[in-house]
Parts: C-alpha cells; sequence; structure tokens
C-alpha cells in the first residue's frame, strides 16, 4: 500500500521500468515463451497500478504529503 506521495513516486518509477522489461521481453521471446515469462510481471505492474490509483484517489492529508 502507497501511504506517501515518496512512495507514489517510486512506485510509479518501478511500473515503467516493468513495462519497459516487458516490452523488451515480448520482442526478445519466441511466442510460444511469451506468455510464461510475462505473467509475473504483468500481475505485478497490475497489482502496483491498482496501488497507484488507491492513493491518488483519496484526499490529501498532512500525512500522505510527505510521510515516509
Amino acid at each position: 500500500m502507497i501511504t506517501s506521495d515518496d512512495e507514489l513516486k517510486i512506485t510509479r518509477e518501478r511500473i515503467s521500468y516493468l513495462l519497459d522489461l516487458l516490452a523488451r521481453l515480448r520482442v526478445g521471446s519466441r511466442p510460444e515463451e511469451v506468455a510464461l515469462v510475462t505473467g509475473g510481471y504483468r500481475a505485478d505492474v497490475e497489482r502496483m497500478q491498482r496501488e497507484v490509483l488507491d492513493y491518488l484517489t483519496q484526499p490529501v492529508t498532512p500525512t500522505t504529503a510527505r510521510a515516509g
């Protein structure tokens, strides 16, 4: 769970990294392997995107802006 803007920034950087990795795996893997090698990364991206959306749709409080 994301609890601060700093954690939000880190999570968004991780999502970006994993999306780039998925793009490379898609090109560099044999077609029959793509689902196998990308499944775990996809699940991580989806989980982190949910966390980002949950955080961004909550009201700002003094502790969430710079906690952590």
